[in-house]
């Protein structure tokens, strides 16, 4: 009995092999050149070109110009608006404590952008390494200066109120004052400013050079900025793999829809702070390159910030750090405490 069950079994292997064999499709000395028209098909599908700002692959034409923005960030101006949209956005001291934005747009145009503010000198340093059209409304003494003396392509709400820019009648001034990306062209094509030019790329990570990132933990950050209403706080959401911010508590979304801002980067840099005047502005060093931290993925690195060309970037071992393809976020602070004391993880 154990002799025929074996032999049936083997018989039973021989029968299903010949069933595979028989339906073995013929060679067919067509089918190679029409797998090679396939795999053609797909490397004409993969995105021909990269936003410079973000690094995310795209069809899309990416040589329009950056136009970088004040953003108002007083309790009474929150939430703002277009900041989702923003490829990076630079947060420093205006005055005192308190905060302002200049958010920088290339790859995305909001509709709606605000509250616009004054300038300050140290965002137009920031906003020029970046060739960006300079949108603001109002300046500082040493801003002025340099609006008026040409240093950088701008558009200031102070001659353009009511028309380019537009106030709003559910706050009240200085926290009122909006743009949009078409003023933002028309005035720009009023004044005779390029619209076209993308700044140079920064360095990103590959997706396999993202997986493997190595790092500490840093799932919540708290930078203190000196006073409650402008501390940020930063949380890892693990799911969408990406950092949400919080002003006093309260989460950073966009004013009419409550969308999120989600961060790929974010980059934090301490350096010189001085006060020059009674009104407490500032004079903040761009210029020097210093200590600093880059969180990505729900890790953190301690690295070194310099100034390239106008462009602040991280480094380490004198070699430019890559970012992950998407949003950033920079807090730049006082060197005094300086990020041991002002940045918990």
């Amino acid at each position: 009995m154990k002799f025929k069950r074996v032999l049936f079994i083997i018989i039973a292997i021989f029968l299903l092999a010949g069933c595979s064999t028989k339906e073995e499709p013929v060679p067919d000395d067509s089918k190679p050149k029409d797998a090679a028209v396939i795999k053609n098909t797909d490397v004409k599908n993969e995105p021909s070109n990269m936003f410079p700002l973000t690094g995310v692959a795209t069809n899309e034409d990416t040589e329009q110009r950056a136009v970088a923005v004040m953003i108002n960030n007083h309790p009474k101006a929150r939430p703002q608006s277009g900041l989702s949209d923003a490829d990076i956005v630079y947060e420093l001291l205006a005055e005192g404590d308190i905060t302002r934005f200049l958010a920088v747009f290339q790859s995305e145009m909001p509709n709606q952008i605000g509250p616009v503010r004054s300038a300050r000198d140290y965002y137009i340093e920031m906003a020029k390494g970046l060739d960006c059209i300079y949108v603001c409304h109002g300046n500082s003494p040493e801003a002025k200066t340099m609006l008026d003396k040409g240093y950088i392509d701008n558009l200031n709400g102070l001659y353009y109120d009511g028309t380019l820019f537009q106030r709003s009648t559910d706050r009240n001034a200085p926290h009122n004052s909006y743009t949009s990306f078409d003023n933002i062209e028309k005035g720009a094509k009023e004044k005779g400013y390029e619209l076209t030019g993308a700044p140079e790329p920064f360095t990103f990570l590959t997706k396999e050079e993202a997986v493997g990132l190595q790092g500490e933990s840093a799932l919540k950050i708290e930078i203190t900025y000196g006073s409650a209403e402008f501390n940020v706080k930063y949380e890892y959401e693990g799911t969408e793999e990406k950092y949400k911010r919080y002003s006093n508590g309260e989460q950073t979304v966009e004013h009419k829809s409550s969308k999120p801002i989600l961060l790929d980067n974010i980059f934090i840099i301490e350096t010189t702070h001085k006060v020059v005047d009674d009104k407490g502005r500032l004079k903040i060093d761009l210029k020097s390159g210093g200590k600093g931290y880059l969180l990505q993925k729900g890790k953190v690195n301690e690295v070194e910030w310099v100034n390239k060309d106008g462009r602040i970037i991280p480094v380490k071992n004198d070699k430019e750090v890559g970012l992950i393809p998407g949003k950033t976020w920079v807090n730049i602070i006082p060197n005094q405490p300086g990020l041991v004391e002002d940045v918990s993880f």
